[in-house]
């Protein structure tokens, strides 16, 4: 009783330890904005979890043959994907945020927000790859370099179009005010103290996701908010991007995403900015 998981014997998990971790994490509770206690599921984040659990029993199994019970008990566990739609933020939306988050100190989250909806980053490239060295290098100035760790890709995104007219200017305006003070390391940090990274040693977000939704609560948005960079692939669908220009802007490798036999180029990711900004309200500004 009371004993962790990580200090238990291999024998002792079984099939039914791993459902009752399962049953046990998958609810949470939280406050909402009007400080009820509620309760919801997660199963995205618990069921990718127990996969990861899974895939680590097998690798440890195979390294050491004969030490593990021939039966891995993550396996087979019947996890059921949620059918809940990812909650897509609008760009008025993202103009709330971001004005919320500057009026909170937060400038750094407000500039992560941008990055996760014009070039389609997810948090962990946004707050642990992205460094001041890939923004404008020397040798290729007129752009910036996009790593997506999850599909291990590398994204050189334009900054400029033919013309030499900014594609995004107000996110170029804040990384280069950002760069001026910074020869080099992560370029969204903290916004206090000696501004460490957000994620910690161990690459947990947490912090950063919870100041997150602060923000979102304190402008009153809605409460299940949850995604900027799925705000950007709708943006980029409503603009009536092509397969090409979509598959260049955000390096997806899978054919359920988008056709893998798309030719990706620079002047597929331009041209795609341009259209998106054409689509917005306010005539591609980010200000009224």
């Amino acid at each position: 009783m009371g004993v962790e998981v990580g200090a238990a014997r291999i024998a002792a998990i079984t099939t039914a330890v791993t459902d009752a971790i399962y049953e046990k994490l998958l609810v949470v509770t939280e406050t909402d904005a009007e400080g009820n206690t509620v309760e919801r599921e997660r199963k995205t984040t618990i069921n990718n979890a127990m996969k990861s659990c899974r895939r680590a029993w097998n690798i440890a199994a195979r390294r050491n043959p004969g030490k593990f019970p021939p039966v891995n008990p993550f396996a087979q566990m019947g996890l059921i994907s949620s059918d809940r739609e990812t909650p897509t933020a609008t760009f008025d939306e993202l103009k709330t945020f971001r004005a919320k988050a500057v009026e909170m100190g937060y400038l750094s989250l407000a500039t992560a927000s941008l990055l996760a909806w014009e070039w389609l980053q997810r948090e962990e490239a946004i707050f642990g790859v992205f460094d001041v060295a890939h923004y404008r290098p020397r040798e290729r100035s007129h752009a910036v370099r996009v790593l997506h760790p999850k599909t291990d890709e590398e994204n050189w995104i334009p900054l400029f179009d033919e013309a030499g007219v900014a594609l995004y200017p107000e996110l170029m305006t804040e990384l280069d005010m950002i760069k001026s003070g910074r020869i080099g390391g992560l370029m969204i940090r903290r916004d206090w103290g000696d501004r460490r990274p957000w994620p910690t040693e161990k690459g947990d977000l947490g912090q950063m996701s919870r100041t997150v939704k602060n923000i979102i609560r304190a402008a009153g948005m809605r409460d299940e908010l949850t995604s900027f960079r799925h705000g950007g692939f709708t943006e980029g669908a409503d603009a009536d991007l092509n397969d090409a220009e979509l598959r260049a802007m955000g390096r997806h490798k899978s054919a359920k995403v988008l056709p893998i036999y798309a030719k990706r180029t620079m002047k597929q990711v331009a041209a795609g900015a341009k259209k998106r900004r054409s689509t917005r309200t306010d005539g591609g500004h980010l200000s009224e």
